[in-house]
């Protein structure tokens, strides 16, 4: 499916998929026009609206995670925001758990609030949380799992279970897991959220997002995007499309290497401790090995810090950029599931708009480091890491 899914070849009969790189299409008679717009007959209008390029990568997408529908976004925030903006209104209530990306939490907190939507937090890999927050109705779940960027996971199918009862659609960002390690609809989730901008290109080079799940909702979802005008443009899908020819391959590779690096960390003496989900001595090991493939390309470690430091001061930080200023191969970036090794410190980049709080609250210091595993020697990494260790 990541080769053949979704392909439509034109008269010449190409063996790469086509690029149409047009922003609108032509009719043959005006009534046909009319019968487009209003809704009479299906074909492509405008590339807001639709776009064969595009059409291909999202059946492509949708075949590979066993989804009804999908739909591209320009971004991945796009598509977090749209899975829920095309839902909720004035009133709605949302439950979301505390362990997300940073730019997730500006938006419930920056943009939902503000617009009448509560939003109330659980801790997500506690299932009594979850039994207390849905005990009561609620219109939209919001999840990660694995957490990002401390590898939580979360019981999918026991909130699954909650949001039927609660009367609740439940959304899972996947990005962590990727479709190969992981499939939330099969565990009962109703949609799918993605940055494709991480293993989906997995080489550093578009933007794009995307939602998955039951054509009714997908349409919503489509629906207000079309007219907001997020949408992904042909040449992004044309990358992403391609791409998902190479994720299995990739994703594979890179989370052999993710374990084994997780497993010597985690018993390396500056490391305190690191988070993995298929890592043995990883709180919710269990519950991953059961609903995941694959644990990931992602490892999460805490520097080991001197006895009595601070973890959220100024010495836990400038002990993590010693740490992060030796490395050599892993680049120090913000994004993850490329084909180049990144470490990121989420504190200062990716979840600074968290507060140290808001952090704390998920388990999250200035000694934190999230690593994302490329493609590079596994041997490599571990000297990478090795010889950034030595300089803390």
């Amino acid at each position: 499916m990541a080769v053949h899914a979704g392909v439509t070849r034109t008269a010449f009969d190409e063996m790469s998929e086509p690029l149409f790189l047009t922003q609108g299409y032509v009719y043959p008679t005006a009534a046909e026009a009319e019968a487009a717009f209003a809704g009479e007959i299906e074909r492509y209008q405008y590339s807001r609206y639709g776009n064969p390029t595009v059409t291909m990568f999202q059946d492509r997408l949708a075949a590979i995670e066993g989804a009804e529908s999908c739909f591209a976004t320009a971004t991945g925030m796009a598509a977090v925001f749209v899975s829920l903006a095309a839902i909720l209104e004035q009133g709605s209530r949302l439950v979301a758990a505390r362990a997300l990306f940073g730019s997730s939490i500006t938006v419930f907190n920056d943009y939902f609030a503000k617009w009448g939507i509560r939003v109330d937090y659980v801790d997500a890999h506690d299932n009594a949380d979850w039994d207390r927050a849905l005990a009561e109705p609620a219109d939209a779940i919001y999840l990660e799992s694995p957490t990002n960027p401390m590898q939580d996971v979360v019981d999918i199918a026991h909130v699954a279970t909650l949001a039927r009862r609660a009367g609740a659609l439940l959304i899972v960002d996947n990005v962590f897991a990727t479709p190969l390690g992981q499939r939330p609809l099969e565990l009962g989730a109703d949609a799918v959220v993605y940055s494709a901008t991480k293993h989906i290109d997995g080489q550093g080079r578009v933007l794009g997002g995307a939602v998955l799940g039951g054509a009714e909702y997908v349409d919503k979802v489509r629906t207000m995007v079309r007219t907001m005008g997020a949408t992904m443009s042909p040449f992004t899908a044309w990358v992403l499309g391609k791409s998902l020819e190479t994720l299995p391959v990739r994703v594979r590779a890179q989370s052999a290497a993710a374990l084994e690096l997780a497993a010597w960390l985690d018993a390396h003496p500056k490391v305190a401790v690191a988070r993995y989900p298929l890592l043995p001595s990883h709180p919710q090991y269990e519950l991953a090995a059961r609903q995941m493939t694959m644990g990931g390309t992602l490892v999460t470690i805490d520097i080991a810090l001197p006895e009595g430091t601070d973890p959220h001061g100024p010495e836990a930080k400038a002990a993590t950029f010693r740490f992060l200023d030796a490395l050599r191969v892993f680049a120090i970036s913000n994004n993850l599931g490329d084909a180049k090794s990144i470490a990121t410190h989420p504190a200062t980049t990716t979840h600074r708009k968290l507060g140290a709080e808001g952090r704390a609250a998920v388990g999250m210091c200035d000694a934190t480091v999230r690593l994302s595993v490329g493609l590079e020697d596994v041997e490599d990494l571990r000297a990478d890491l090795a010889r950034a260790l030595d300089a803390v």
